[in-house]
């Protein structure tokens, strides 16, 4: 392993300009568990390790002027049990527990869960495909039973993030830092796809960090949750996940967010979904139509056509359960 030196830094600006400086390869460590498991893969070679965990303030959730604000730090553990969370944001509260294992939610930050790069074998293995410089995904012609439906190509890569997911559900909104000043956009806003740029997947650059995110005052009729298909019990990402936030009024639906994870690049909105449920009484059928309208346009490569039909249980039952 390639030595490196860690820094300190007091505040998010002075982290920035630390990645900022030229002459010197600097990465962003808030948990580690991401970061220091590429470190050891050799994906990324820095010299220096700009640790944020000195930063005070960013681990909490505050409420301010209507919102609610969670620090870009604050670990998953301690999102998933947040009472405040829990009982106003259960989508979130649930995403931030099905990520991983209790330890890698005790180290894990809800920034970096939102940031963490792409698993796909290909690129944890070293191959030169999109992520690693290349000009090729390799998924296409080759193993890609988890690989996405939707929103590929060039790259074939699923988004692994599980709060990334309920985030976009949730209509958050994300407060990034840079060495040039802040900028705040909404979560859907913050992950591009492949066709955008096959080496990225968001919108930061490379002197900025996701210091907060902000979600709108909650509904008193609203009811959220989180579903997640894994390929075994744990310590592993969604195959199909959904995340789904409904305005009820007694069984009737008034708007809603579904969004979907596992089978994109990004998190995948449902829009077509959220209007059939808008005005409606949400029944079996109904949600069986959400089902199938949630796969049209899917497009499965050659070992992962079950995701189409796993995802249509998954909405269906999912909005179901909400519904009742």
């Amino acid at each position: 392993m390639r030595s490196f030196s860690n820094i300190n830094p007091k505040d998010l600006k002075e982290a920035a300009g630390i990645l900022r400086q030229k002459g010197q390869t600097a990465t962003l460590v808030g948990g580690g568990s991401d970061a220091l498991g590429m470190v050891k893969e050799r994906l990324i070679t820095p010299d220096v390790l700009v640790s944020l965990k000195t930063i005070r303030g960013l681990d909490r959730v505050t409420e301010k002027g209507g919102e609610v604000v969670i620090g870009g730090l604050i670990t998953l553990d301690a999102l998933s049990r947040d009472p405040l969370i829990r009982k106003n944001y259960n989508v979130l509260a649930e995403a931030a527990g099905h990520v991983g294992t209790p330890q890698i939610r005790n180290a894990g930050t809800l920034a970096g869960n939102v940031c963490q790069r792409p698993w796909c074998w290909y690129y944890r293995n070293g191959f030169p495909c999109y992520k690693n410089g290349g000009n090729t995904c390799f998924s296409i012609t080759g193993e890609n039973e988890f690989h996405a439906i939707f929103g590929g190509g060039p790259s074939f890569i699923v988004h692994p993030s599980d709060t990334a997911v309920a985030l976009v559900a949730l209509d958050a909104k994300f407060r990034i830092v840079g060495a040039a000043g802040e900028r705040t956009i909404s979560a859907a806003d913050f992950f591009k796809l492949p066709a955008e740029n096959p080496a990225r997947e968001n919108v930061l650059a490379n002197d900025e960090v996701l210091a907060e995110i902000h979600l709108p005052a909650a509904k008193n009729a609203a009811r959220s949750t989180y579903h997640k298909e894994m390929d075994r019990e744990a310590w592993t990402h969604a195959v199909v996940s959904v995340a789904v936030v409904m305005e009820m009024d007694g069984q009737v639906c008034k708007s809603a967010r579904v969004v979907l994870g596992g089978v994109a690049p990004i998190p995948w909105r449902v829009p077509k979904v959220e209007a059939m449920l808008a005005g409606k009484r949400i029944t079996a059928e109904l949600a069986a139509q959400a089902g199938s309208a949630a796969v049209e346009g899917a497009r499965p490569l050659a070992k992962n056509q079950y995701k189409v039909p796993l995802t249509q249980a998954v909405v269906k039952q999912t909005i179901v359960t909400l519904g009742a």
